[in-house]
């Protein structure tokens, strides 16, 4: 793992542990590291001073004003702004300019750059310009210390975006004046959105610990974005054992995919209906907490989840079709009420407050056969005794099946809810 932070304006500590963090989710370890770039500042310097007295970079004196004035008029001339290589050849340096350090990128031939996935990609030493390796204040830009890194720490393969691709000439030269074997490059394509323009906030793209707080496993989130760009035949579902054994370079798709939320949704829900009842009760526990229920009770999580884990497709929805079980509503949905909650059902929910008040067994069974009952003496179909029950108990007329209900909610909750209701239809009739 190595945090490549010599951007010192955009490298924050909060950046850093959001990395970090969001590879511990995903499951994600290292063998080794972090390793920080702007703790290895002596190296890129020593390097860079080694490279100036071999020639192979030199000083640049040039300020703002003239790279600006330069890239002006190189504009006006409808010439491709770049540095043209003033001070390449400047033998005396500027008083009172604290210089930058340029690479000698070679005046002409071309770089081949033999890509694991575009193939051979060939660029024009001509258009690329003598490039800053050593910023004023010593700290290295990117393409060099890269470069000195991947050296170091005996990287093999280099696996990035191919907005990257321009920059692999770059650090190609560079490993070529040093006399550094290249590791293998594959650039991988983007991910868009859905309007077919390179995924940003624009488009909703948030953090990866977004997806967790917004539901989601991390198996799934993983399983997905694999498939963003990579196919294995035509199969969907991975787990990251399995993702080591089979994943290859060879089946990176070239065209870039786009980010699908329902999709992502999808999977999860995979992902919910196939992970041990134990592992999900511990992450309903978890958003239930961040939602302010603390439920302490395992057995009845482990509940919840057996019952909701069909019917869920994030753990945020498993919250909300769960809350009733640990919160008595406020007030009912006004659809609902409307339908279900008018003075016909007033003779349902007192007999039903009877006949689940004399339950011996408060079981699934037991219950749904009361509620059966109840239909059978008042000659009523089940909807029309259980969905005003529904209401009564949980706010809305959408819950699992009414015995399961029931049974998670408990008789004592069950009574005190029906009597409010109770009291809810008596007051529309006043």
């Amino acid at each position: 793992m190595r945090v490549e932070d010599t951007d010192t304006e955009r490298s924050t500590k909060e950046s850093t542990d959001q990395i970090l963090d969001s590879m511990a989710w995903l499951g994600l370890d290292v063998d080794e590291g972090p390793f920080f770039q702007m703790d290895r500042l002596e190296k890129y310097q020593a390097v860079a001073k080694d490279m100036i007295e071999s020639g192979k970079a030199y000083n640049c004196y040039c300020s703002r004003e003239e790279l600006a004035a330069m890239r002006e008029q190189q504009r006006s001339q409808g010439l491709k702004p770049r540095y043209d290589g003033t001070c390449r050849n400047r033998v005396k340096p500027s008083l009172g300019v604290n210089p930058v350090i340029r690479f000698k990128t070679p005046a002409c031939g071309e770089v081949c750059v033999n890509d694991r996935i575009r193939g051979k990609v060939f660029f024009e030493n001509s258009e690329l310009d003598d490039l800053v390796i050593l910023r004023s204040d010593g700290i290295p830009t990117y393409n060099f210390s890269v470069v000195i890194d991947d050296s170091d720490m005996g990287i093999t393969h280099v696996v990035r975006g191919d907005d990257h691709l321009n920059n692999t000439p770059r650090q190609l030269n560079i490993m070529e004046a040093l006399g550094i074997s290249y590791p293998e490059y594959a650039h991988v394509p983007m991910i868009l959105g859905s309007d077919g323009a390179r995924l940003s906030k624009r488009h909703g793209a948030v953090s990866v610990l977004a997806y967790k707080e917004a539901g989601y496993l991390p198996e799934a989130f993983l399983s997905y974005i694999i498939r963003l760009g990579w196919s294995h035949g035509d199969q969907e579902i991975f787990d990251l054992s399995e993702l080591v054994q089979i994943f290859d370079l060879d089946h990176v798709n070239e065209a870039a995919a786009s980010f699908d939320t329902d999709k992502l949704t999808w999977v999860n829900q995979q992902w919910i209906k196939r992970l041990s009842t134990e592992r999900l009760a511990l992450e309903l526990k978890r958003f239930l907490s961040i939602d302010g229920i603390e439920s302490k009770d395992l057995m009845l999580l482990e509940k919840l989840v057996e019952i909701q884990r069909d019917r869920s497709q994030t753990f945020i929805e498993m919250v909300e079709k769960s809350r009733f079980v640990y919160q008595e509503p406020k007030q009912y949905a006004v659809k609902a009420a409307k339908k279900h909650m008018g003075h016909n059902a007033l003779p349902v929910l007192e007999s039903l407050m009877a006949m689940l008040g004399n339950l011996d067994e408060w079981t699934t069974d037991s219950t749904q056969f009361a509620v059966e009952e109840v239909a059978k003496q008042l000659d009523l179909k089940m909807g029309k005794v259980a969905q005003p029950l529904r209401v009564a108990i949980t706010g809305d007329s959408a819950s699992p099946g009414i015995g399961q209900t029931l049974s998670l909610l408990g008789q004592e909750k069950t009574l005190i809810r029906i009597k409010t209701a109770v009291q809810y239809v008596k007051g529309l009739e006043k």
